[in-house]
């Protein structure tokens, strides 16, 4: 327990008229189309304001505004529930209003400890353009390199956010209203006090707040997006009863990263990209929408590329069945390669943006349909002519020669193709195999069995319409209908099947499935697909059965989230991070293992060599150099490594000599697969745990690391 005192007080209509029929919507009776003339009448007496007035603005009939009006209501009841949630985990875990600045700042581990640096810096530079101007020309994060973070990492949140962070506290500072309130933390057992700061002035605290206020909007959105694709706001709930009940599918803990508003933004991107589909000859206004939602996913995170990866690969599947017009296809990937060009500016150039599967599947696929005529006049039609687009499509992809770490990782799936580098990625559990109990998961809260009704209904109504055309003659209107709503489930359906496939094979990439899975389980609110079971109030009871029965599993997942109860402490680091600021020159330069690495230069602003971001191929290699410190090699080989990189401390922690996920999965046996003269000898890292000496010199030393003195270099290694 800890005891909190008051310390002191801080300052064309939509239409695919190519098709004749469509597979998942019931013939056409009675139309419902309001007759000419008597649209807007309900408004012609008066210009109301507000909501209404926006209702009249769009030709919104009362009764439309008042649906309109709840929807965005449960929507925002929605957002503020899973913000609350997410609060409340990440404070019963951490205790996190109690930690000192220093604590709060080990509690951001690994890569988000890395890029909050980045923030810390931009916060604490004389001006926000001082700040730019460091991460821009930053000289700590890959010493000796000076880089340019914004070409190398997604920093555009933590930017945006400090940015953010500099204008609240400046206005509130200008009219003198307080923004934190800060506490002396009695830590207990013999410990020090702590000095402990709450409120939006404190940097840690409005990076978290912020964060969670994102995911709090990415909530609202997941159940705006359910409502719209089910067409009720039945399905908006089914969405987010989902996501509430396998939220531990998508994230183990509450674990602040700003790179949750790319997952804002794929919502509004795949609403972008479907609304592009609607009109024969799509619009600017559209494809302008989807490039600047592109833009807004790409930036902010890494993996997005892989993601929209799976939606162009979607998309072109839906081109292939004859849903998507080769005009619209055409246009939507003119809008992917303008904004892919934009983002490799805005990014300085990064490399692997352009060298991307995502880059050369765009090529590729607009190539294939530029040249359909004349794969029509070698091929015959039918199912060659699919198989031969497939085909080329995945051959200009798949066997891009860029981008080796990423091939290697596929290759070494299917086959016992290995190297450090795949092993570095496959023996951590989260880029494995997906786990067995995933699965069991999803299906004790009945979402999996959920998803496979709704992707088998689109399925059979799908082959339907190829074997057995519809019989009777339908109206241009209808088609247009039939072919938006036909289009939208085809395409989310060969999304869900992209994504579980990353998923089977990289179970990181299950936070790309499980929300997906939440989005379609509100398809069985859906009239398209379910209109057979008869009259809305037995269609209705029917959902709220399967809520009922998805509730028992799904309550006692959020019971057992909100029974979690934790108090953030890590004294070994803690002892490090303050003799490394005590006792180390500020310009001392530091190796390790790279989630400790993103702490020092977090904590301390010393130089290190090598960080958490692993996909850039100069970091593998420095990485692998400095990792040769838990191979069997010789200390003099290993010491000549580090005063190549200018080490002048290597902090070893005796957990990465020990070990073993699994079997071949220790840090020596991931060595030994490059490393063969020295198999069977005793690995340098246990020797250095004993005695560092004629090597190193150890100057530091707890239960946990050790650090150790490199000698300097000499003109020769140099």
């Amino acid at each position: 327990m800890v005891a909190k005192t008051r310390k002191q007080t801080g300052k064309s209509p939509a239409t695919q008229a190519d098709r004749d029929r469509s597979p998942l919507v019931s013939p056409p009776g009675k139309s419902t189309v309001r007759r000419p003339g008597r649209e807007g009448k309900a408004f012609s007496s008066s210009h109301p304001n507000g909501l209404s007035g926006i209702g009249h603005k769009l030709g919104l009939t009362p009764s439309a505004v008042a649906r309109l009006g709840v929807t965005l209501l449960l929507a925002a009841l929605t957002g503020y529930l899973h913000w609350h949630h997410l609060s409340q985990l990440f404070e019963n875990d951490r205790h996190f209003s109690h930690l000192s600045n220093l604590e709060k700042e080990m509690a951001f581990r690994t890569e988000m400890g890395l890029y909050y640096s980045y923030y810390k810096t931009i916060i604490e530079a004389p001006s926000f353009l001082d700040g730019l101007h460091m991460v821009m020309n930053d000289r700590l994060t890959e010493y000796p390199l000076v880089i340019n973070t914004l070409k190398r990492f997604n920093l555009y949140p933590e930017v945006v956010l400090a940015s953010w962070y500099r204008m609240y506290t400046g206005v509130m500072g200008y009219f003198g209203i307080p923004t934190k309130m800060c506490w002396s933390i009695n830590r207990g057992e013999g410990l020090t006090p702590v000095d402990s700061c709450e409120g939006m002035g404190d940097p840690a605290y409005f990076y978290v707040t912020c964060v969670f206020l994102l995911n709090g909007a990415m909530m609202s959105l997941f159940f705006i997006y359910g409502a719209y694709l089910s067409g009720s706001r039945l399905g908006g709930i089914v969405t987010t009863m989902c996501f509430f009940f396998n939220h531990g599918e998508v994230s183990a803990l509450p674990f602040p990263s700003a790179s949750v508003s790319a997952e804002v933004n794929f919502v509004l991107q795949s609403s972008a990209s479907l609304s592009g589909c609607k009109t024969r000859n799509p619009s600017r206004t559209a494809m302008v929408a989807l490039g600047v939602s592109n833009l807004c996913f790409m930036l902010p995170w890494q993996f997005a590329q892989f993601v929209l990866l799976t939606q162009v690969a979607s998309l072109f599947a839906s081109y292939i069945l004859g849903y998507l017009a080769a005009a619209k296809m055409q246009s939507i990937l003119v809008t992917h390669m303008i904004t892919l060009g934009i983002c490799f500016i805005l990014m300085f150039g990064n490399s692997m943006l352009l060298t991307s599967f995502y880059a050369s599947s765009l090529v590729s696929i607009w190539a294939i349909i530029a040249l359909r005529d004349r794969f029509a006049q070698v091929f015959k039609p039918g199912i060659i002519t699919w198989v031969c687009r497939i085909y080329f499509s995945f051959m200009f992809c798949f066997f891009c020669p860029f981008q080796a770490h990423i091939s290697g990782l596929i290759k070494s799936k299917f086959t016992s193709y290995k190297d450090f580098h795949t092993l570095m990625y496959t023996c951590a559990a989260e880029f494995d195999f997906i786990e067995l109990e995933t699965p069991v998961r999803y299906l004790k809260t009945l979402l999996l069995p959920i998803n496979m009704l709704v992707v088998a209904l689109i399925a059979w109504r799908s082959i339907l319409l190829v074997l057995f055309p519809l019989p009777f003659p339908v109206s241009l209107d209808y088609r247009t209908v039939c072919g938006l709503v036909a289009l939208q489930l085809v395409y989310h359906s060969l999304q869900l099947v992209a994504f579980a496939v990353l998923a089977v094979l990289i179970m990181r990439l299950k936070l790309f499935l499980t929300p997906h899975m939440c989005i379609m389980a509100s398809l069985i609110c859906s009239k398209q697909l379910f209109g057979w079971i008869g009259e809305r109030f037995k269609h209705q009871i029917g959902v709220f059965a399967v809520m009922a029965i998805m509730a028992v599993q799904g309550v006692a997942n959020l019971q057992a989230q909100w029974a979690i109860i934790g108090e953030f402490s890590n004294l070994p680091q803690e002892e490090l991070l303050t003799w490394i600021q005590e006792n180390a020159r500020p310009d001392s330069v530091f190796a390790g293992a790279m989630p400790t690495m993103a702490s020092v230069k977090l904590s301390t602003g010393r130089p290190i060599v090598n960080h958490p971001h692993y996909e850039d191929a100069g970091l593998r290699s420095r990485t692998k150099l400095v990792y040769s410190m838990y191979s069997r090699m010789s200390g003099e080989t290993v010491k000549r490594n580090l005063m190549k990189l200018g080490v002048d401390f290597f902090v070893l922690e005796d957990s990465w000599c020990t070990r073993r996920t699994r079997p071949g999965c220790s840090m020596p046996e991931i060595w030994d697969i490059e490393d063969h003269q020295n198999i069977g000898k005793i690995p340098l890292c246990t020797h250095m745990s004993r005695n560092s000496r004629p090597h190193f010199t150890t100057v530091f030393s707890n239960d946990i690391y050790k650090v150790l003195k490199v000698p300097k270099a000499t003109k020769d290694l140099r």
